[in-house]
């Protein structure tokens, strides 16, 4: 360390900036020390005085002293940290590496699943677009339906645009007639008005109101008289009113029947012929389970010789005409083995077209019986839905009659005597009166309450009381209706 501090540092003078341009480097002139050591040798170290206590050498000889001693023993223990913790940076190294690992896969798994996903959608919009795109043609294809007839102008539609533009002035005829009353107010309005110049409207109708109690039957018969004759000339115009205007409804009723019969007709014309036209453009869709009808003999011998024509660079029209001169020139023996194999097929063909049929007819029989089946299920909810609604008026019936029985029973002669009351409501009557003195602003229910646990507290003696109380109104009651009785019979017998 003493020999670091003797060393000499030369200081060169810094090099001046000129621009930008580059000089070649100068070459170093060694220190002292860097000579020694391209010589190898390491210069002794001078002998030098020891610091005194007090000198601030020694305190920073000391400082470096304790910053060097730990690195220094940092080093010396690095070597078997530095053994080990390659081998713990690997273990876990690995175990990342597996979990991202792990990731990636489960990562993969879901964006496989999705893109199965998303195919599936694609191929089921192709499928809706595909079969958009053939209704399309199809209505592109159809004719629009266009009526040729014109339709009448009814009155009923005229009225209606009437109505919303402002509603009819009436005709003085068809206004109803005033009551005697207001005749006779018209009459007697301007001698009150001459009388009480000062007065009000409302005074006025006050007077007139009084003035016409005070008159007799036969000062307001006049009045009378000319209100009927007015309500029966309206009546009579209003009565023709009405039967004309029903004459129109009926008249409205049969126009429009004959327009919608009309434009039906002509609705299904138009139909039949879009039906003809998609006919000669559309051809019958074959059933797939349908078996195919056999090839001839001529067809399975050219199905075996057409490769071999074909290879010779020879055109189809070529190949046809060859075919049939081969064909017409062949002999029954070589035509043999082909008519075998076509025959064959052919009753093939036949057996499979008769299961075919079978199938068939087996499939419109059952159709049958489940669309007979359906018909039974819907005349069964129709008949169930007919018994609901026959039972709902049946009861709709009952309660109407029910209450004009009640009407019937509350409108009773007055004179008629009315039943006694029980003993418990003789008993609840007094019971009432003293527990609203003794309980001011007691509610109802509760004060029922209270009369009925009273009446259930009391002895048979205290309840014979009451019972006797009854049955002397009762008696008193049976006595009434019989007189009430006799009344009316002798009512009716004078009658």
């Amino acid at each position: 360390m003493a020999a670091i501090a003797e060393m000499p540092l030369v200081s060169e003078p810094a090099p001046t900036k000129k621009g930008r341009s580059r000089r070649a480097l100068k070459q170093k002139t060694p220190s002292s020390s860097e000579a020694n050591i391209v010589a190898g040798t390491v210069p002794q170290p001078s002998p030098v005085a020891p610091p005194s206590e007090n000198c601030p050498t020694k305190e920073n000889h000391e400082s470096l002293s304790s910053q060097l001693s730990p690195q220094k023993k940092s080093k010396r223990g690095a070597p078997k940290a530095s053994k080990q913790q390659p081998e713990l940076s690997f273990e876990k190294e690995l175990l990342e590496m597996q979990e991202k690992l792990e990731k990636l896969t489960l990562e993969k798994q879901q964006t496989e699943e999705l893109l199965k996903v998303k195919e599936e959608a694609l191929k089921q919009n192709e499928e809706e677009k595909e079969k958009l795109h053939v209704e399309l043609k199809k209505l592109q294809k159809v004719k629009e339906f266009k009526p040729t007839m014109t339709l009448p102008m009814l009155q009923a539609l005229k009225d209606n645009d009437q109505e919303k533009k402002g509603k009819k002035k009436a005709d003085p005829a068809t206004k109803r007639p005033s009551p005697p009353y207001a005749l006779w107010c018209k009459d007697q309005w301007n001698e009150v008005k001459k009388a009480n110049p000062e007065a009000d409207f409302k005074e006025i109708s006050t007077l007139l109101g009084a003035k016409w109690k005070t008159l007799s039957t036969e000062e307001k018969k006049p009045y009378e008289e000319r209100y009927q004759e007015e309500k029966e000339a309206y009546l009579k115009i209003v009565g023709i009113e009405k039967r004309e205007h029903e004459a129109m409804k009926l008249l409205e009723e049969e126009q429009k029947q004959k327009t919608a019969m009309e434009l039906l007709e002509q609705y299904m014309q138009f139909k039949q012929e879009a039906e003809k036209e998609n006919k000669k453009t559309n051809k019958k869709e074959k059933d797939p389970l349908k078996p195919k009808q056999p090839l001839t003999a001529f067809f399975l011998y050219s199905n075996e010789r057409r490769a071999t024509l074909l290879a010779e660079n020879k055109n189809v029209l070529e190949v046809a005409k060859v075919l049939g001169e081969e064909w017409k020139n062949m002999t029954e023996k070589q035509r043999a083995p082909y008519e075998k194999i076509a025959n064959k097929n052919k009753e093939q063909y036949l057996l499979e077209i008769e299961l075919y049929k079978q199938r068939k007819e087996e499939e419109a029989a059952n159709l049958k019986k489940e669309e007979e089946e359906l018909m039974k299920l819907q005349k069964q909810e129709a008949l169930q839905l007919l018994k609901k609604k026959e039972k709902a008026e049946n009861i709709i019936k009952k309660t109407k009659e029910k209450r004009q029985k009640k009407k019937e029973e509350k409108d009773v002669d007055p004179n008629k005597p009315k039943k006694p009351a029980s003993s418990f409501l003789l008993f609840s009557k007094e019971a009432r009166k003293t527990l609203s003195e003794e309980r001011p602003g007691i509610n109802n229910s509760t004060l029922n309450a209270l009369i009925s646990v009273k009446w259930k507290e009391l002895s048979e003696e205290e309840k014979q009381v009451w019972n006797e109380k009854a049955a002397k109104a009762m008696e008193a009651y049976k006595k009434e209706v019989e007189e009430y009785n006799k009344k009316l019979v002798a009512e009716n017998q004078k009658n």
